[in-house]
């Protein structure tokens, strides 16, 4: 799958998904554009998700013309990202076309 990492997305989470093809909006000089902007040269160019930890993405686009699949992190922060990268990756996984998916990201404490 051919997947865009939006400003903010922890870039470590790549390589997590090494049987994807990974991009992030800084290598594809996107760092300019506006979510819709960004949202449709993603989809001009054949990325097939887009990560972000936008959380109001959904309240600022329209998103039910989109093709692309989107999956938003509820945290920026890389320590409890990576605490849960199992549930991010298999979420990755399945997605599909038009999905739109938000991935809690819980504090998870080592209980003894």
């Amino acid at each position: 799958m051919k997947i865009l990492f939006d400003q903010g997305t922890p870039v470590p989470l790549r390589k997590h998904l090494a049987e994807h093809e990974v991009f992030t909006a800084f290598e594809k000089n996107w760092s300019h554009l506006k979510n819709g902007e960004l949202l449709q040269q993603a989809e001009e160019e054949g990325f097939e998700l887009l990560v972000t930890t936008d959380q109001n993405l959904r309240y600022q686009q329209n998103l039910q013309e989109r093709k692309i699949a989107i999956v938003v992190l509820m945290s920026t922060s890389w320590p409890k990202i990576q605490k849960n990268i199992d549930t991010i990756v298999t979420s990755i996984n399945a997605v599909n076309a038009r999905d739109y998916l938000e991935i809690a990201i819980p504090d998870k404490e080592k209980t003894e």
